[in-house]
Order: structure tokens, then C-alpha cells, then sequence
């Protein structure tokens, strides 16, 4: 029996699922890792990738990626996943992400695409915040049950840079790269990692690339305007036709974590965001057994588990991202979540 999760099994199509596509087979078969090892370490079907539409719940497809890692452990124990699929990575690879970014004008443009549709591959945000000088992306989950690991959030930073690089011909080197648990300097890895973005890892609370200014305006040799109008008008449909079909909760949670860090959390904003009415969006949420309350309560909660242990950021500056107006209204409600404080939690995840 496999973990094989499909719409068509008679779940419907979620916004917390997974895309896997064809284009897959291809990428694994250039970059020398054999689809079926892959497949049986991570107990998944042996014509997985041959199949379209294909749509996995987060622990399936973590596992798909942790499977990826481990067999490319096994060729090579010295060359991470993400670094040895890099080295194969062309244009000529058909996937959505990649080829509605490299239609794009520059790095900005693909990320702002890449962020606009990522729900249609995986239960993601990607933000952008730009100064004159400089772009930070940072990259969140929708679904906080199960952490990602650590090399599918290496492989999407590694994507994005090497992005930059094929579209500009150019060696693009970002000014920072950081995500939660990255190898430390003594890790060989690390020397890896160094190597190819040019730079020493760091670790942060979310996965971080940030690139001068330069950079993320420099033109993409592959841009086509023409080709892009065409198959945009298909994205927005399935976008739209995504957020037909999945829950309320899902919704609103993922609306949350894009609000939470700029503190406007009401339910009247939040409606707005799904252009829904309060009323409309309370009756909703109690049609699927819970309230706005709850689940905004579930989100902070998931979250400040993670912040606590996986950063070392104060109850202050973890209070501040959860939309709380200071850290002893943040410890109140954590007390209240949990029946334990924050340095309670962070001194069991040190231990």
C-alpha cells in the first residue's frame, strides 16, 4: 500500500497539496538518480512521475524529497541533492515554475509570477520586499503540521539562484542565503553550498535569499512576453478554480500567514483578502467545525513552535511576527494554547 494521495481517490484538490509533474522524470533521469529507488524508499508508486496531475499531501511529498536526498547520498555521499540536481538544470526542463519564470523580464518579475501561482504547486508564499539597493525573498509554509526538510527548502533556494543564472547567463551571486537547521561552517556540505552561491550559509527562521539590486533587474535573455500571454490565461483559471474547491480554512490560513507579520489579523481584513463578508466567512467556518478564533489561534500557535524551536529570536520579535502588540500578550496566549510558557518550550527543544 502506498502513500499515494490523488484527487481522484476522492479527496478533493486541497490547497496543502502537493504538485508533482512529468518533467520530473526527466530532471531525475539527467541528474543520474533512478526514479525507482526513489519511489520505493519513499514507499510511493513506481509510475509516479509518469502520471499528470499528481498531487501529494505534505508528508508524502517530503518524504518523496527526503528519498531523493538519501539516494543521492548513496551514489555520491559527498554531493547534497539540490547541488547535483543544479548541475543539470537547463531550460529545455519542462516545469510550470520554471518556465513562467524564465518567460519573465528579470529575477523580479519571475518571483512576482512565481509567487502569484506557487499555490498551484505547493502550499507556499513566497514574499518579495525590495529596497533601493537590495530584494530579500523569503519563503513560508501554508501548512505548519509537518516542517519541511531541510533539503527541499535548499533545493528552492538553489533553484531560484540558479534561475537568475541561466535566464542572465550571468553568474549571479546572492548577498545572503540562509534557512532553518543549514549546515554549519564545519559541515562539508556548507563548503559545497558556499561554492556554488559564492557565499557562507546563515541560518534563519524561514529560508532567505537576498540579492543586490543589480542583480534582480538584470534582464532575462529568455524573456517571451508573446508565449507567456498565452498560457497565463490557464494559470489564473486553475488558480481560481483552486480557491473554488478548498476549504475555508485553508483559506484563511493562508491568508493569515501572509497578514500575521504586518499585524492585521481582524476577521474584517481577512475577508477582504478572500473577498468574502464576515458573515459569510463565520457561517463558512462553522460549516467546517470551527471559527476565525480557533484557527487564527492554531496558526500563531503552529508557528511560535517553530520560531521557539528552530530560532533563537526573542518572545519580543516572535510576538511582533505572530501580530501580537508586545511579548506578555504573546506568553498569555502561548500559556493559553499550550498550558506552558515559551521558555519552557525552548528549554525542552535545547535539552
Amino acid at each position: 500500500m502506498t502513500k499515494l494521495d490523488l484527487p481522484a481517490a476522492g479527496r478533493s484538490l486541497s490547497t496543502l497539496d502537493y504538485a508533482v509533474w512529468p518533467g520530473w522524470r526527466l530532471l531525475m533521469q539527467d541528474a543520474g538518480l533512478g526514479a525507482p529507488p526513489i519511489l520505493r524508499r519513499a514507499d510511493l508508486p513506481g509510475d509516479l512521475f509518469a502520471r499528470d496531475q499528481v498531487r501529494l499531501t505534505s508528508t508524502a511529498f517530503f518524504d518523496l524529497w527526503t528519498a531523493i536526498e538519501d539516494e543521492a547520498r548513496f551514489l555520491d555521499p559527498s554531493l547534497p541533492a539540490p547541488l547535483r540536481i543544479a548541475q543539470v538544470m537547463t531550460s529545455d526542463w519542462f516545469d510550470p515554475e520554471l518556465f513562467a519564470a524564465l518567460c519573465s523580464a528579470n529575477l523580479g518579475c519571475a518571483l512576482e509570477r512565481i509567487a502569484k501561482y506557487v499555490r498551484l504547486i505547493a502550499p507556499m508564499t513566497i514574499k518579495v520586499e525590495r529596497t533601493s539597493a537590495e530584494a530579500t525573498v523569503t519563503i513560508d509554509f501554508l501548512d505548519q503540521t509537518k516542517p519541511p526538510p531541510g533539503v527541499f527548502l535548499a533545493f528552492k533556494l538553489v533553484f531560484f539562484v540558479q534561475l537568475a543564472r541561466l535566464a542572465t547567463r550571468t553568474h549571479v551571486k546572492p548577498q545572503k542565503i540562509a534557512w532553518p537547521s543549514a549546515p554549519d561552517a564545519a559541515d562539508n556540505d556548507a563548503a559545497l553550498y558556499k561554492d556554488f552561491f559564492g557565499i557562507p550559509l546563515e541560518e534563519a527562521p524561514l529560508a532567505t535569499l537576498i540579492f543586490g539590486a543589480d542583480d534582480f533587474d538584470r534582464p532575462f535573455l529568455t524573456q517571451n512576453h508573446k508565449i507567456w500571454m498565452f498560457f497565463e490565461p490557464s494559470l489564473r483559471q486553475r488558480l481560481a478554480d483552486l480557491d473554488r474547491t478548498a476549504s475555508m480554512v485553508e483559506r484563511v490560513r493562508s491568508a493569515l500567514l501572509e497578514a500575521l507579520p504586518a499585524g492585521d489579523v481582524s476577521m474584517r481584513s481577512v475577508g477582504k483578502r478572500l473577498g468574502v463578508g464576515t458573515r459569510t466567512l463565520q457561517r463558512r467556518l462553522q460549516e467546517e467545525g470551527t471559527s476565525f478564533q480557533l484557527t487564527l489561534d492554531a496558526v500563531r500557535s503552529s508557528l511560535a513552535e517553530h520560531y521557539l524551536g528552530k530560532t533563537m529570536m526573542s518572545s519580543a520579535e516572535i510576538a511582533l511576527l505572530l501580530g501580537f502588540e508586545d511579548a506578555n500578550s504573546f506568553i498569555r496566549a502561548f500559556r493559553g494554547w499550550t498550558g506552558t510558557t515559551p521558555l519552557a518550550v525552548r528549554r525542552s527543544a535545547s535539552q
